[in-house]
């Protein structure tokens, strides 16, 4: 379909209708393509173990696998399914590449979840690097530590098991498409216009 182009050369130059194309383009081009951008990227998780019994593709398909069975919703199933996808790129912050990408599909909890899960994570390893294993506890009080801590100890640390009866891609694909097939919301789309210009 086409939403038409802009005319202005230089950002400067912008008008409300050239905006008005620029978001139509945007919904149309991600509401095709991001899921299958995600499901690439998850993809990518096969192959190296890393030291691991399972490659990070497996653990992914594993953490989704325990969120579903133990009745949680479907969202929260799509996080536990795509909260390493970080690792592929930037595997030291890989919590931040994964929480950005989905924010604007996500509750507030859920993003939470996916920006601060290593921290709590760190519960089982920090000690091995010099670091407070007990370092979750400065984030008490946030709304989402209790969902956090129960996704990291029920989900995400479980799931290194080789023997585990994993579910398939195949069962979550359809409800990732539904989660990143919203409409999104995004600082860009929420900022309100200024009184006067400045």
């Amino acid at each position: 379909m086409d939403f038409g182009t802009v005319k202005f050369r230089s950002m400067d130059r912008i008008t409300q209708e050239d905006w008005d194309i620029i978001v139509r383009h945007h919904e149309a081009h991600y509401a095709q393509h991001l899921p299958n951008d995600l499901i690439d990227m998850l993809n990518r998780l096969k192959g190296p173990k890393l030291g691991f019994l399972v490659d990070r593709y497996e653990h992914s398909l594993q953490t989704a696998t325990r969120a579903l069975r133990a009745g949680e919703d479907e969202e929260t199933v799509v996080v536990a399914l795509l909260h390493d996808i970080g690792d592929l790129i930037a595997p030291e912050n890989h919590c931040d590449i994964a929480a950005g990408v989905l924010k604007p599909y996500i509750s507030d909890d859920n993003f939470w979840l996916l920006k601060n899960h290593v921290v709590f994570t760190g519960y089982y390893f920090f000690g091995f690097v010099g670091m407070d294993r007990m370092k979750h506890r400065e984030l008490k009080g946030h709304p989402a530590y209790e969902k956090t801590k129960r996704f990291v100890e029920q989900y995400d640390c479980p799931s290194f098991d080789p023997d585990y009866d994993t579910l398939p891609l195949a069962t979550f694909e359809p409800m990732l498409r539904r989660v990143v097939g919203r409409k999104p919301r995004s600082a860009w789309r929420e900022v309100k216009p200024a009184a006067a210009a400045e």
